[in-house]
């Protein structure tokens, strides 16, 4: 899944990673105003709506940590979003990982996550914790997500696909989308991203740290 790039990317180059689905769900855990607002969509795996996926983003990418650049994931979704992002803040590439129906329900319906550090693992593909369902680095229990299981993962694959074309068109008609044939595995696709990032010019840091890939 795309958190595992972003989670690269993150420790590679020392930039955040701006992710709305993690946003939403600590404030569903806190039981916030924002967390009740979008938790019955997120726990159906339903569009959250534009106006409250815009204004989280516009709130977080004004935070300090971004001035260095940041990998947002979760938006854009809509061609509403896509509008609205380029007003709040510069969008240099737009990553289109294209994952068929099957390959994104055993990937996400594999997927485990810690809830301390929040790092992304996956019980089928790499990669994979060390010991059955605990964290590597913390021990702690892993957890599936309410969005990860199978029947919601397809409700969301569908609603994801009906709204995301126009989006799209949008970022290639602007000469920004990257498009990449992520059902390969991650250690195949993540090096030719890079490098097309590097290439291309948008990634102009120098890495912070030396990052494997599994």
């Amino acid at each position: 899944g795309k958190g595992v790039y972003a989670q690269y990317f993150k420790e590679k180059y020392c930039i955040p990673h701006i992710s709305t689905g993690d946003i939403f769900r600590e404030e569903i855990a806190k039981a916030t105003e924002l967390g009740l607002r979008v938790k019955q969509y997120v726990e159906s795996g339903q569009q959250v709506p534009d106006e409250i996926v815009i204004e989280v983003v516009k709130n977080r990418v004004q935070q300090p940590d971004t001035k260095r650049g940041c990998i947002l994931a979760g938006a854009a979704k809509t061609l509403v979003q896509a509008e609205a992002l380029d007003q709040i803040t510069t969008i240099d590439k737009a990553i289109h990982l294209n994952v068929s129906e099957e390959v994104a329900v055993k990937r996400l319906s594999g997927r485990r996550v810690c809830p301390v550090c929040g790092r992304v693992y996956n019980i089928y593909y790499e990669p994979k914790p060390r010991v059955n369902e605990k964290c590597d680095y913390d021990s702690a229990q892993l957890i599936q997500r309410q969005d990860d299981k199978p029947e919601v993962v397809r409700q969301r694959y569908r609603v994801f696909y009906e709204t995301f074309k126009p989006v799209i068109e949008y970022y290639r008609n602007t000469r920004r989308l990257i498009e990449v044939n992520a059902d390969r595995p991650l250690r195949e696709v993540l090096p030719i991203l890079e490098k097309t990032l590097i290439d291309g010019g948008v990634l102009k840091l120098a890495p912070c740290k030396d990052v494997k890939i599994d």
